[in-house]
């Protein structure tokens, strides 16, 4: 398979909805994309653009991405989170999603990143297994938080 990697454009923000929803079937969990074109042109491609996105294309084609963003650690100074390695599932198995993961972790190198983090289902055991032999680590006893959209409401009008 002959295919380029590059930066996203304005342009590409279509395609990358259309793989985060792809994604979201994946996982088990396509009505909790609620994000919208509007929002990844605003949010991705402003003058201070939230995140940043790596585009895999064939043939004119977008076949997959990573979208990552810069945080910072109190331990560890700058790092990287890859918010979403995605390929298209008609286009697995061709070395697509290894060539976006090394891409992303030279930069992090380049850049003297301290720490590149992202999370993976624990169902997911091919990613998993992926993610170890590519030498990270799955940080065991450390669980993901969140507080979405109806719980800030609560919390906040709670609080108040």
């Amino acid at each position: 398979m002959n295919f380029t990697i590059r930066k996203a454009k304005i342009e590409d923000a279509s395609a990358i909805l259309s793989l985060i929803k792809e994604l979201a079937v994946f996982e088990k969990e396509p009505e909790a994309v609620v994000v919208t074109v509007a929002d990844l042109v605003r949010d991705g491609f402003g003058e201070k653009p939230l995140f940043q996105t790596l585009i895999a294309e064939n043939k004119n084609e977008i076949v997959g991405m990573a979208l990552y963003y810069y945080r910072y650690s109190t331990w560890k100074g700058k790092t990287i989170h890859l918010e979403d390695l995605i390929v298209k599932q008609t286009m697995r198995g061709q070395n697509i999603g290894s060539v976006l993961y090394k891409v992303v972790l030279q930069q992090a190198y380049d850049e003297k990143i301290r720490r590149v983090e992202w999370a993976v289902l624990d169902w997911n055991t091919p990613a998993r297994d992926f993610y170890i032999n590519s030498g990270a680590r799955i940080m065991e006893g450390w669980e993901t938080v969140q507080m979405d959209e109806e719980g800030l409401k609560t919390y906040i009008s709670n609080n108040n």
